[in-house]
Formats: C-alpha cells, structure tokens, sequence
C-alpha cells in the first residue's frame, strides 16, 4: 500500500454532537463552497483542471520532461487533504468543521514520486482509461455510501453515537476514491489501484 494514496481519517463514535450532526448539510455549506472555488471549471473555466486539482499540466510535465513538479505536487495534495477533510465532516465521520489548514485528524498521504523519477512517462496518457473498471466499482461504493450515510445520520442524531459499521464503509469508500484520484489523475503512482474499501 505504500506505492498507493493513504487515507488517514481518526472517526468519532462516541460523545456526538447532535446538533451539529443533524444539521450537517447546512453548517458545511460555507465550507463547501470554499472547495468549489477550487474547481474552475464549475464557473466555466480551464481545461485541464479536474475536482480542483492540477491535471493535465501535471501530465504533460511528465510525458515530455519525465518530472512531476513540486509546485504542482504540493498543490494537489493540499487541494486532495481539504476535499477529504469536507468529505469526512458532511459524511459525519468526525465533528470537527473542515479546517483550510491541515490537521492531524485527517490525513492523505501520497507515495513519494522524487520528482517523477519513480513514475513511467507514458503511462499517464492511458491511467484514465485503465481505471475505467473503478469508475463502476466506484459508483456502486459511493451510492452504498449514501445509503449508509442517512442510516448513520438518524442513529447518531438519536443516540449520539455513530455507528462503527458505517464507519468502515463510508471511510473505505473515501480512500477508495483517493486512491484512484491518486493513480489517474494526480499521476502520483503506477501501482494499479485495488478494488478493496481497505
């Protein structure tokens, strides 16, 4: 797994706040709209941005300079981190409002590229095709996701107490995407994704 995108999220079962639980979808929606701002092409501009990351120029450094740059890697992770963060607090798995800083409640962690060096040039002209079968698999474990999500989010607005279950599903669906966002199209590994949750 060390050749993949890691996914560090500390869940909270215990002690919930009800409130803010309940109300989730409206208490993040200043956040959410902060993560948005990162994606250009919601306002109709920019190819080559995708999820707010810096793509296709990440691709063309390394097919014809075989170099991933640091400026790049160092935004795409911070871009990848804050997604993440908003993803584990509207999907209820911790009531800590997502900070635009980094914490150590929620962590990605990428494999180290040095510099493209570790990375095959030509692959990443064919990484989108190749992940096509996790796109389906993908789909299938965010719908379960959801389902899981409104299930943990009447039990935790009841009881105060979010159910573990849910906890490993919603969270492995997370890493799950990271790990393919990591592989075709932050270009940050050539090892193939597995198709697990874990």
């Amino acid at each position: 797994m060390a050749n993949q995108v890691k996914t560090l999220v500390k869940i909270k079962h215990k002690d919930r706040n009800r409130k803010t639980v309940f109300f989730r979808g409206i208490i993040a929606f200043p956040a959410i709209i902060f993560v948005a701002t990162f994606a250009p092409s919601a306002f109709g501009e920019g190819e080559g941005w995708a999820a707010g990351v810096v793509a296709l120029p990440t691709l063309l450094a390394l097919v014809f300079r075989g170099k991933y740059p640091s400026y790049v890697l160092t935004f795409n992770h911070a871009v990848v981190e804050l997604s993440t963060r908003l993803a584990a607090y509207v999907l209820i798995l911790n009531d800590k409002y997502p900070s635009i800083e980094a914490n150590s409640k929620v962590a990605v962690l990428f494999p180290d590229v040095e510099g493209g060096k570790k990375l095959n040039r030509w692959l990443p002209l064919v990484k989108w095709f190749l992940a096509i079968p996790h796109y389906i698999v993908g789909a299938i474990y965010l719908v379960i996701s959801l389902v899981v999500t409104v299930i943990a989010w009447v039990q935790t607005s009841i009881t105060g107490r979010y159910p573990e279950w849910a906890g490993e599903i919603v969270l492995g669906t997370i890493a799950y995407w990271n790990r393919v966002q990591g592989y075709m199209l932050l270009l940050v590994t050539d090892k193939y994704p597995t198709f697990r949750l874990k």
